[in-house]
């Protein structure tokens, strides 16, 4: 493999390219050379060769040499956004030029007080056909290569692990350009993403790890350094990469919550404690959704059929304070088992219901306590008061086992946790949370249905961006509210135009790509999207291009709208687009036209306006 070399095509200062203040240059994905600061206005061809590209905008050129190499000069960061202004070319595209032809012109310090930099990359970007690129000014030499381990570390040499199966392949391009796996505290993953805790973030080649072949994404999200590696394959990836390490998958939460923001904090807490009860909460919706159908068809139950799915149906909302609890206090380190009799004890049949009593159907328990008396209510179907009175819980498990010797510990913790807890959860924290939770309730039914389906409009616009922060899970305590108060969810209906959204603008993105391996890469991202899963088709296409995105949640937005114009509800969470169909089996018309406005605004608005740059 030959070498190359060229003389610096602009006079100025000669600098290695990492420290061009772009990462897209500096990292190496564009191609090997060097930056030139400073410069001093005019291009010279560095080869003799023809010009293949010059853009409108006159701020970059393409040339391709005799000897094959082909070169892009580009003057200064971001100056494609002055349109051309200060810039002069001197050739036009397809001319032949010699070597040290006077090529463009430029005002650099016009530029410069128009508020850009005019460091200039010098690049081979087909330079791995080439062994080293050496880049010349006066005295100054820069010399790089696909394997000097700087700047050519973007580009993703796969040979050294060319002969090993193809998860064991990408684990092991992931380890090497997250520099190492000194640099990974922690490693976990998701149903489609491998999850890692990174020591130094400076470390990781973000564009080389998008160029590996399986991987279809990377962001950071949560604290965590996520790459998209797909449904199935993740877990094959996961399983090579670990290897020979003491990572177990097991999320080290502690490391992950230290270095989130404290909104992110909220939503993973509440995940970690909603997300292991969404599946009991989906079948639920589905056994509601089968019974809905049927009746709907005309089926007739007999009275102790129509029990028996009512005890399918109701169950899970009638002791859900005791799901919560448990998976408090799981979460936050007490005894499971303590939470779910502490959530049972909220909603013991000797109590009154208090959403029966907030409606003057019953009367609350009357409790003196201190010469007050206190009304004494149950809380089945509520989530708060058992949210809080699980972390309290928790709590005072935790700091009695630090004070009570072991030999009584089991014995006494126990006894001390239920008994304090259950006292203060229905005297104080239940009343004071119930009443913030039908505050809250009532607030976010209002806004969902505002006139004209404006409340759906706006969620259904801003949901997907909500997404992308990784906060999203902070929805999962209203949904499971409204369940659990109204028997169905008018969010899942709002979010499933969202997401189908984000789906059907990736579909236009592969559909218009010429390249066969990306469309084949944009669609394999876009397919998660209709099992309700977006991360693939937002990380991996619509959030790279922007404009895909944009269209996604214009279209959401007006799927939103018209669910919640509707009144369209499922009958339970979790599942939305296809798998979703069974939460609305006696409204599945209404549903499939809000997931095809969802899908054909965003297919629409990104097959006509969008145009991928290949």
């Amino acid at each position: 493999m030959k070498d190359i070399r060229l003389d610096s095509p602009l006079n100025g200062q000669l600098v290695e390219l990492k420290e061009v203040k772009d990462p897209a240059f500096a990292g190496g994905a564009m191609g090997l050379g060097a930056g030139v600061v400073n410069p001093d206005g005019k291009v010279y061809s560095p080869v003799d060769g023809e010009i293949t590209v010059l853009f409108d905008t006159k701020h970059a050129i393409g040339i391709h040499s005799v000897d094959g190499a082909d070169i892009l000069i580009h003057v200064g960061l971001d100056t494609v956004k002055l349109g051309g202004e200060h810039f002069e070319a001197k050739v036009a595209q397809g001319d032949t030029v010699k070597k040290g032809q006077l090529l463009l012109e430029f005002d650099a310090e016009a530029i410069k007080q128009a508020g850009y930099d005019t460091t200039t990359p010098v690049l081979v970007t087909n330079a791995a056909e080439f062994g080293q690129v050496t880049i010349a000014l006066g005295d100054k030499v820069i010399t790089s290569s696909a394997n000097n381990g700087e700047t050519a570390a973007a580009v993703t040499d796969d040979s050294e692990y060319a002969n090993l199966p193809k998860e064991a392949r990408v684990a092991k391009l992931i380890e090497k350009y997250v520099g190492g796996m000194d640099n990974v505290r922690n490693a976990e993953h998701c149903a489609t993403r491998l999850r890692l805790i990174i020591n130094d973030k400076s470390k990781i080649d973000e564009k080389a790890i998008e160029n590996i072949d399986g991987v279809k994404g990377q962001f950071f999200a949560a604290a965590q350094y996520q790459i998209i590696l797909g449904t199935g394959f993740v877990d094959k990836v996961f399983d090579e990469f670990v290897k020979g390490t003491n990572f177990s998958g097991v999320s080290n939460k502690e490391e992950a919550y230290a270095q989130m923001t404290p909104i992110q904090k909220i939503s993973r807490t509440l995940g970690d404690v909603f997300v292991p009860i969404i599946p009991v909460l989906v079948a639920t919706g589905l056994f509601m959704g089968l019974r809905g159908a049927a009746q709907s068809l005309g089926v007739q139950f007999s009275p102790n059929v129509l029990l028996l799915s009512q005890i399918l149906t109701d169950t899970a909302f009638i002791f859900l304070p005791a799901l919560v609890c448990w998976s408090t206090m799981k979460r936050f380190g007490g005894t499971p088992v303590i939470g779910l009799v502490l959530g049972l004890m909220l909603v013991g049949p000797q109590l009154p219901n208090a959403w029966a009593v907030a409606g003057g159907d019953v009367k609350p328990i009357p409790m003196d306590i201190f010469g007050m008396t206190i009304g004494i209510v149950g809380y089945q179907g509520s989530v708060l008061p058992a949210l809080v009175l699980g972390i309290f819980a928790a709590k005072l498990q935790k700091a009695l086992k630090s004070i009570v010797p072991d030999i009584i510990d089991l014995i006494v913790t126990p006894f001390i946790t239920l008994f304090v807890s259950m006292i203060l959860g229905l005297i104080i924290i239940g009343p004071i949370m119930h009443s913030l939770e039908t505050t809250i309730f009532g607030a976010v039914s209002a806004f969902l249905q505002m006139p004209m389906g404006i409340g759906g409009f706006i969620v259904g616009g801003l949901q997907q961006v909500i997404v992308v922060f990784g906060v999203h899970h902070v929805f999962n305590a209203l949904e499971v509210q409204l369940l659990a108060t109204t028997g169905v969810d008018p969010f899942n209906a709002i979010i499933t135009g969202a997401i189908v959204a984000q789906g059907g603008a990736a579909v236009a993105v592969a559909l218009k790509t010429k390249d066969k391996k990306k469309r084949a890469l944009y669609i394999s991202s876009a397919v998660p999207a209709f099992l309700g899963i977006t991360e693939p088709a937002i990380f991996g296409i619509n959030l790279r291009f922007m404009k895909p995105f944009l269209y996604a949640l214009v279209g959401g937005a007006f799927a939103g709208g018209v669910a919640s114009f509707l009144h369209l509800a499922g009958t339970g969470m979790g599942i939305t687009v296809l798998p979703g169909t069974l939460l609305y089996l006696d409204h599945l018309l209404e549903y499939i036209l809000v997931n095809a406005i969802g899908f054909g605004i965003a297919f629409g608005l990104t097959f006509t306006l969008f145009t991928p740059e290949e």
